[in-house]
């Protein structure tokens, strides 16, 4: 099918990514087919995970993540950048420090890797208002149309974000290669498509020249490509379709798996795919902007992130990825492939403070096993480049076995083969066995010739055939392929299979070549006629083979189990067995300086494309002794340092009370009258009461105070309340200084109520005559966001409606003066944003700050402060002094192992007066909480402020916390800079 080109000045320069960052080079272009994009006319496989960095507030680390995702398999990564997060107040904004996205862009470059861009102007992405700007939210023109107010708006974000996408593009010499010009926007109307033609035609006078998508909410066939011209789909202004989608299904309430989900065909062998990469966008690649790699979890729930890491884990990626290989889908997003932190107030509704997302890379950036079985994935990928990006649908194979399903692609222009095997419906974990026969320019072939492959529990295969590989060629392989290199003394290729599963591999040679097996057993023979050299043999351990002559280059065989393939690192230059992460060699004069991570002291096993002599870990000169395999083993690692960790429970705390909004005669006359008669907010107060949602009065973010007055009367019995709080949002109410209760929005679902009303009974006192004053404190826990493209994030926060009533009838017409109090945007503290801090009292007076604020506040032991209704603050200073590595804290509150306490309070958590989380007790199910270096000062003084709050009683108290090591490795990416104001 004819490529579809870019526009003339969509092709000025590209990066062409390997092991290591190459200049930026002019002249390249970009197309793309109905098999996959093509950079300068050469075919490739975009292998991208989501990475979010406003998740991860420590921009050293950034580079720790995106080098964790290279060595794990992924030649591309995808980025949202949510509005608010860079949006300070309307037409204020800022990119640097952690929203240093020109940074960001940088590093992707240097480490080889392509990027994904999604700027909006909505994300979602479970973050509060899906990402919109708090001060978008009074915005009376409806979000997500064409309305002129609406759109100004968002340009008004592209003109910033824009300009530095642009500059960092593939079309000028950086490395993003596609653009999202919006997300799951399910509506079409024409509005909706005039919106959409806008933001394309933004985005071009912008200057950004690459492919747009738009990411369609599941394979609808929404936002198209007006070429596309398939019945019952929306055309939009874009040049690639895409979608997402989640179907690996979740995992149940209490924390078990459930049901095995089977995997979807949503490519080529779905119903009309043989048309293309999508059968709703046929003249474009197969891409899924999206796709599942895992799921987040829910205020109240019973801790899922431990099952999805499981249940969406290797077999899932297996069965579920390679599905998606054999379906065409050649540009493929995970998401998550790195959990992340949704700190201060980034988290939408539903979700709590930790992203983990039981990703492959953890929300700590830890390896979990599944990023190992990526790593396997992409190595595939990467070993069979343009093969694999320029395969097609086949003709059917057949398995000898029913229970196994065979997907059969190949490749025209080199004539490549790939069988994707699994089980029939791929959802079965039974063990079994099948063969199949299959013709290619090699001859006919019954695979396996003896005996039979197996498919045993959630897994698939990958297999090759008829394909060439460094200058070798593979007839066909019962093994997989996991990476191939080309080095001074030969072809090093790695398969792998399962312990103990019989193996099969035919290699084609001109004439006889010599086998030697150097470790581990193997059959060989060789057929004269055909040139075929047939191995045989059973996986276990690593089977070495040297195969020499018969008109080809020596070529080295490693044959490993699985769990064995899982300990290969592979950077396009160097192969390494052992070592807990490999991020990037380099070879100069005879030397060979690795960088990497180990968690013991251990032999690396080295093979090079480039000849060397010494061989250095993170500088550490090592001993080498070669091997027969054309390997050097080296001396032992240096086992990383200990970890010494200060008990800070039993450090000196200092307390402060944190409520004084609540006392009858507090001055708030410097507080905002709350008496608007207007306001965008979806939820309405009464006909005659003013809006008194924290938004219309530019509180945003955080928790607000409300303090009222009446007069009082004996008609007035009850105190009826409606307020906003979003995903287990509270309220606590005071009577003339005195504590009536609280509140809290039930939990325990991932779709929580968001507002509720409530009524408290008046004392005898508050009714009598004179004046009384009622004071609100409002959590506000997230905005929801506008999924539906419905206006849902301008459901109001804060107090909705508050009326006195009687025991029966109608309710008393006693009118409340009200005030209110937040923090206002734009705030004085641009390191941490907006998004860091609500308006309680400690906030604005900066309790939660580092520095001697606490020098006059009363030392007391945490758990046996005097506590009052309402907020108090403890604060406490610890030095650090952590090995130089990847090494990551977390802080724990209790046993870090129940879900739910027994005692009910929620706390604010700053680290350096970062707000790194919000836990709830009796809520859960967080306890531990990731505080990663950058926030943390590793090698110095670090300040705690804890700010808890709960209705006073006694038992309610808060449980100890303390620190605690979430991974030590000697390595990691050097020193993280710690510089955080304290003001």
């Amino acid at each position: 099918m004819k490529a579809q080109f870019l526009s003339a000045a969509a092709v000025l320069a590209l990066v062409a990514f390997g092991a290591q960052a190459a200049p930026a080079q002019p002249s390249h272009k970009i197309t793309w087919d109905n098999r996959s994009l093509m950079i300068d006319g050469k075919r490739v496989a975009i292998w991208s995970g989501e990475f979010h960095p406003f998740r991860l507030p420590s921009p050293d680390l950034w580079r720790d993540a995106l080098q964790k995702m290279k060595a794990t398999g992924y030649n591309a990564v995808s980025v949202y950048f949510p509005w608010d997060f860079y949006s300070f107040a309307q037409g204020k904004y800022d990119f640097t420090g952690v929203r240093d996205i020109d940074r960001l862009f940088t590093i992707a470059e240097e480490e080889g890797m392509y990027v994904i861009a999604r700027p909006g102007p909505y994300a979602n992405a479970e973050l509060t208002r899906g990402g919109f700007p708090g001060w978008l939210v009074n915005q009376k023109a409806k979000a997500r149309t064409d309305d002129p107010a609406y759109l100004a708006a968002a340009d008004e974000w592209l003109s910033q974000i824009d300009p530095i996408i642009a500059r960092h593009q593939a079309t000028k010499g950086g490395s993003v290669i596609a653009y999202q010009i919006e997300n799951e926007l399910l509506e079409t109307t024409p509005s909706h498509s005039r919106y959409m033609q806008h933001l394309a035609d933004k985005v071009r006078d912008d200057g950004i020249t690459i492919p747009l998508f738009s990411n369609d909410i599941g394979r609808n066939g929404y936002w198209v490509p007006k070429s596309s011209k398939v019945e019952k789909t929306v055309p939009g202004p874009t040049d690639l379709y895409a979608w997402d989608s989640y179907p690996g299904g979740p995992c149940m309430a209490d924390g078990t798996p459930g049901g095995l989900h089977a995997a979807p065909d949503f490519g080529w062998y779905s119903q009309g795919g043989a048309k293309g990469g999508s059968s709703a966008s046929p003249n474009t690649p197969g891409f899924t902007s999206e796709f599942g790699g895992g799921w987040f979890d829910f205020w109240g729930s019973d801790g899922l992130y431990t099952c999805l890491a499981n249940r969406i884990g290797s077999g899932y990626e297996r069965v579920f990825y390679g599905t998606n290989i054999a379906n065409g889908l050649i540009i493929h997003n995970v998401y998550m492939a790195v959990g992340g932190t949704s700190w201060g107030w980034l988290p939408g509704p539903i979700v709590f403070t930790s992203y983990d997302y039981g990703a492959g890379i953890d929300e700590s950036l830890g390896l979990r096993d599944k990023a190992q079985t990526m790593k396997m994935i992409g190595g595939f990928i990467a070993a069979t480049g343009e093969s694999l990006a320029g395969m097609q649908k086949s003709d059917p194979v057949a398995s000898s076995n029913p229970t196994i399903k065979l997907y059969h692609n190949a490749n025209p222009d080199d004539g490549s083969h790939l069988i994707v095997a699994m089980h029939n419906p791929s959802s079965a974990v039974t063990k079994d066995k099948f063969s199949f026969s299959l013709k290619t320019r090699d001859g006919a072939y019954r695979i396996p010739a003896e005996g039979e492959i197996a498919v045993n529990g959630q897994d698939a295969k990958m297999l090759l055939a008829d394909f060439g590989f460094l200058g070798q060629h593979l007839v066909y392989a019962t093994s997989q392929l996991q990476t191939a290199l080309k080095t001074a003394d030969g072809d090093v290729a790695l398969f792998y299979a399962p312990e103990s599963e019989m193996g099969e591999m035919v290699l084609r040679y001109a004439s006889a070549p010599k086998v030697t097996v150097l470790a581990g057993q193997a059959q060989s023979q060789f057929d004269a006629k055909t040139g075929d050299l047939r191995l045989n043999y059973t996986h276990s351990g690593i089977i070495r083979l040297r195969i020499e002559g018969g008109g080809r280059a020596p070529l080295t065989l490693l044959i490993a189990t699985t769990e064995i393939g899982k300990t290969f690192w592979h950077d396009g230059t160097v192969l390494v067995r052992g070592g807990a992460l490999l991020r990037k060699a380099k070879a100069d004069g005879g030397v060979l300086s690795l960088e990497g991570d180990n968690t013991a002291s251990e032999t690396l096993e080295v093979w090079a494309s480039k000849p060397f002599s010494k061989l250095t870990w993170n500088g550490d000169a090592l001993t080498l002794t070669k091997t027969a395999s054309g390997s050097v083993e080296t001396s032992s690692l240096s086992a990383p340092e200990p970890v010494k960790l200060p008990d800070i429970w039993a450090g000196t705390w200092r307390f402060q009370a944190g409520s004084p909004e609540a006392a009858r005669d507090f001055d708030d006359s410097a507080w905002r009258k709350a008496d608007s008669k207007g306001g965008t907010s979806t939820v309405k107060p009464p006909l005659g009461q003013p809006t008194l949602t924290a938004d219309e009065y530019g509180f945003y973010n955080g928790d607000v105070w409300y303090r009222g007055r009446y007069e009082g009367t004996d008609a007035a019995r009850h105190v009826d309340l409606t307020y906003g709080a979003g995903g287990a949002g509270m309220m606590q109410i005071w009577l003339d200084g005195k504590f009536l209760g609280q509140h809290e929005l039930p939990t325990g679902a991932d779709r929580p109520q968001t507002y509720g009303t409530v009524r408290f009974d008046l004392p005898e006192w508050a009714r009598k005559q004179g004046s009384h004053v009622i004071s609100v404190m409002v959590r506000n826990n997230s905005h929801n966001w506008d999924l539906q493209a419905d206006d849902a994030h301008k459901e109001g926060r804060g107090l909705i409606s508050v009326a006195l009533a009687a025991d029966t009838g109608p309710r008393a017409a006693v009118p409340i003066a009200w005030k209110i109090k937040g923090l206002a945007a734009p705030v004085a503290d641009t390191m941490r944003g907006p998004l860091n801090n609500g308006g309680l009292d400690g906030e604005i007076k900066g309790f939660h700050l580092p520095g001697d604020i606490d020098t006059s506040w009363k030392v007391a032991k945490p758990d046996s402060v005097p506590a009052a209704p309402g907020t108090y603050w403890l604060r406490s200073h610890f030095d650090l002094d952590l090995p130089n590595g990847d090494v990551a804290l977390g802080l724990v509150f209790g046993d870090g192992k129940t879900l739910r306490s027994a005692q009910k309070y929620r706390v604010l958590i700053f680290v350096n007066g970062w707000n790194m989380g919000q836990y709830i007790a009796h809520v859960g199910p967080q306890r531990t909480f990731v505080l990663p270096q950058g926030v943390l000062n590793a090698h110095g003084a670090n300040t705690i402020a804890l700010a808890v709050t709960s209705d006073g009683d006694p038992k309610n108290k808060i449980e100890p916390v303390h620190l605690t090591v979430l991974r030590n490795a000697r390595g990691g990416v050097g020193p993280i800079s710690f510089s955080t104001p304290s003001k």
